[in-house]
């Protein structure tokens, strides 16, 4: 929201400089962004007439003007602009004066004649971003000799204000009036606004078939409008520093009641209106081509204003085209409505737009505003139009409207939040400044909500206001007193930060990305998938909540492969979504991706491409941090996304808590890879959980190690094998270690030759032959006779 101080202060006469303005403001949460000069800096320039014009004698597009600048005597200057006239007062520079860009006016001959100034346009001037096609007319009752800057009050700044969603009432001059007047107990002064008598009794029918949507409806027809009369220069002034360029009277004065009121006015020509105006939803497939010439197809819960034909424009947002005002118009039928924020909330990014309709009633406009103005557009509109008003038309659903608001405030909740005692009187003032009728109960007190404060609804609300306007910086800096304690360190988990780290350390990345994925992604790689829809997406790639990190994790692996990086490792830790929305489970997942050559190209380095136990063993890494490896296990399974020979699910302490694997070739077709990929994705608070160390003394006897090779059925995994060693080794194993797996000659078909390292180790004396051929021969027989297993010749 833009605004010009000069036009602030009209409304209410506070003393504060602009900086001084912004900052009081800024400290009440009205945010400025910046505060900038109306105009650029000249000198020199004042109001003249042009008393004569002569075609240049040597020049066919060159005119030779007399100007009465106000000094007495008649100023010859050279002109080109195509639109000076005789009787003219316009902006002129006289020698001596300086123009923006530090351009500065002297004496001059143009093909032979004396020009002395210059007749200026308002780009010159710096009124304009763009090249201006002619001079600047000014009023007719312009002041010959006034210095132009003072006279267009150009000594003014532009304040922007970013403005939280809540605080719709501020969208206008209006409620910003308010807000100052209220910060500096300064009463406002608005513009009399007051009832228009209608000159005829023409009306157009108006039927309202969503008063849930559109409580209010008012209308009303003005004939014999002339669009093509010139908007006077102090609204386009207004309107330019406010941000918005001048069109015709219509749409000038609809903008400039919002802008003044915070009401969004639209205007249509009464010729292209058939039957009735109809506020109603929309039909499923309906058309409409907006103001901008878009077209767009209708969806069945956006709200539209049609009439017997068709639609005629998304309520709230943007009027169509085909009754748009333009230069043949004559009558109007100017609105004036109120939208429920819910009705309009949304559907303007839904079609690609933003309006400033749509800004203000998303947020809440004043559902008493739009009577006030209708009138006061109204009265504009004849003032520099011209035209005919009859009478307006009202259609209002009274049990629609918003209810009034009540709202306790509590003396003590007061003074607990803000950590201060306040005057009660204070209180009740602050409240009243408000606009508030404010009753003393019990408690505290009772404050009735005004009609254009949406966002006051709870006692918070009320604590947060008392708080702002009292001053943030007059309440009391007080530090909590608490027990500074050391806060206990659980040694038996792993922080989140370390897992980070590691994963760091063995030269992953960290990716970070929505929370949101496209629905075609997630489907290609979970398929059964459930999990929420987002209502209002931010695109149409990010409107399902992920299921999995798998999604994101692959969709940064696209983008960096499309940009030529082959060897990619990625981690990410987040929350994944699954189910319904009435029964959401949130679970925090640890994931990482691989791809690529195992090693960082170099000299010493081979090209080998990485495998399904590269990853493996960067995930148990991961495990080994908590100090529990043995309640990890990896078995085989199928998961949708990973290749059903090349994929294992992960177990922990019997729980499944993921998976790992090589993504499946189907999906890698599906999304155009041709690269293997591999990932992972496990529960974090598995990973966290971990064992208490525990302190051992370390033994002064020797080591028994004995190494034993296996012949193995291909088919069966390594680990059952190492259960069941570990199951009949006894207490005193400390290490088991698999150090060869080997298929090929020597080693009969449909087998695999596993063998192991296993050291025992006593803590009080020195194991013999006996004990250990002991534990050798139960492991033997066990691994025989449960697994088939033989010990290898």
């Amino acid at each position: 929201m833009k605004f010009s101080e000069q036009w602030l202060r009209e409304w209410v006469s506070q003393q504060l400089g602009a900086q001084g303005l912004a900052d009081q403001i800024t400290m009440a949460g009205l945010e400025v962004d910046a505060v900038e000069p109306v105009a650029s800096a000249f000198d020199g320039v004042v109001v003249a007439e042009v008393v004569d014009k002569q075609p240049h004698p040597d020049a066919d597009k060159l005119n030779v003007c007399q100007v009465d600048d106000g000094s007495g005597e008649p100023v010859q200057v050279v002109c080109g602009a195509t639109n000076v006239a005789v009787g003219q007062k316009v902006p002129f520079a006289r020698v001596g004066a300086v123009l923006p860009g530090d351009f500065k006016i002297k004496k001059a001959k143009l093909r032979g004649v004396e020009s002395r100034g210059m007749i200026c346009s308002a780009s010159e001037l710096g009124l304009a971003e763009e090249t201006s096609g002619g001079i600047l007319v000014l009023p007719a009752d312009a002041p010959a000799g006034e210095d132009f800057r003072a006279w267009m009050g150009l000594d003014d700044h532009t304040v922007e204000v970013d403005l939280t969603p809540n605080r719709g009432d501020c969208l206008s001059l209006k409620g910003l009036a308010r807000e100052v007047g209220v910060l500096n107990r300064l009463p406002i002064t608005p513009p009399v606004i007051e009832p228009v008598a209608p000159r005829h009794d023409e009306t157009f029918p108006v039927r309202v078939e969503d008063g849930g949507r559109c409580p209010r409806y008012i209308g009303r027809l003005i004939k014999g409008v002339d669009v093509t009369a010139a908007t006077p220069l102090w609204m386009v002034e207004r309107l330019r520093r406010s941000g918005i360029r001048s069109i015709d009277p219509v749409v000038d004065v609809t903008n400039y009641v919002m802008l003044e009121l915070g009401q969004p006015l639209h205007a249509f020509d009464r010729d292209n209106l058939h039957g009735a105006v109809v506020v109603r939803l929309a039909r499923e497939g309906e058309r409409l081509v907006l103001l901008d010439g878009q077209e767009i197809t209708l969806g069945a819960s956006t709200l539209v204003i049609a009439d017997e034909r068709g639609p005629l424009a998304i309520a709230g947002v943007m009027g169509g085209e085909s009754s748009g005002v333009g230069p043949a118009t004559r009558d109007i039928f100017l609105e004036s409505a109120f939208f429920s924020p819910l009705a309009v909330a949304g559907q303007a990014r839904s079609y690609g737009l933003h309006t400033d309709a749509s800004h203000r009633f998303e947020r809440g406009v004043d559902p008493q505003l739009t009577r006030e103005a209708a009138e006061r557009a109204t009265a504009l509109l004849i003032e520099i139009a011209g035209g005919e008003p009859g009478p307006l038309v009202e259609v209002a659903s009274e049990t629609d409207l918003p209810a009034e608001r009540e709202v306790t405030l509590r003396a003590a909740r007061l003074e607990q939040a803000l950590c201060k005692a306040l005057p009660s009187a204070e209180v009740q003032d602050i409240l009243e400044r408000l606009g508030m009728q404010v009753s003393v109960v019990e408690a505290g007190w009772q404050a009735r909500v005004p009609s254009w404060r949406f966002d006051i609804a709870i006692e918070e609300d009320l604590i947060e206001e008392v708080a702002r306007i009292h001053g943030y910086n007059r309440l009391p800096v007080r530090r909590p007193a608490a027990r500074l304690a050391l806060r206990p360190d659980h040694e038996a988990r792993t922080p989140l930060a370390r897992l980070r780290r590691q994963l760091v350390a063995r030269g992953y990345q960290e990716a970070v990305t929505y929370s949101f994925v496209a629905p075609e992604l997630q489907q290609a790689l979970l398929p059964d998938a459930v999990s929420p829809r987002l209502a209002n997406p931010i695109s149409s790639d990010l409107a399902v909540m992920r299921a999995s990190l798998f999604p994101g994790l692959v969709r940064a692996l696209e983008y960096n492969l499309n940009r030529q990086q082959t060897r990619v490792r990625l981690f990410e830790t987040g929350l994944v979504f699954r189910g319904d929305l009435d029964e959401l489970e949130q679970a925090p997942m640890v994931g990482a991706l691989a791809c690529g050559e195992r090693f960082p190209e170099g000299w010493a380095g081979g090209r080998e491409k990485v495998d399904f136990f590269d990853l493996k063993g960067d995930l148990e890494s991961l495990i080994a941090l908590g100090g529990e490896e043995g309640a990890w296990r990896f078995e085989p399974g199928e998961h949708p996304s990973l290749h059903p020979g090349q994929s294992a699910r992960v177990i922990h302490r019997g729980e499944p808590v993921g998976w790992i694997g090589a993504l499946h070739p189907g999906v890698k077709a599906e999304l155009g890879l041709k690269v293997e990929v591999f990932l992972f994705e496990v529960r974090q608070d598995a990973l966290t959980h971990g064992r208490l160390p525990t302190f051992e003394p370390l033994s002064r006897y020797p080591e028994v190690r004995r190494d034993l090779a296996f012949l193995l059925g291909a088919e069966r995994p390594v680990q059952a094998l190492l259960d069941c060693v570990r199951a009949q080794a006894g207490q005193w194993l400390r290490e088991l270690r698999l150090f060869d797996v080997y298929q090929g000659k020597g080693v009969p078909e449909g087998r695999k030759s596993i063998a192991l390292g296993l050291t025992w180790q006593h803590p009080s004396r020195t194991l013999n032959d006996e004990e250990i051929n002991q534990l050798v021969d139960a492991i033997v027989a066990e691994s025989h006779q449960h697994l088939g297993a033989e010990l290898r010749g």
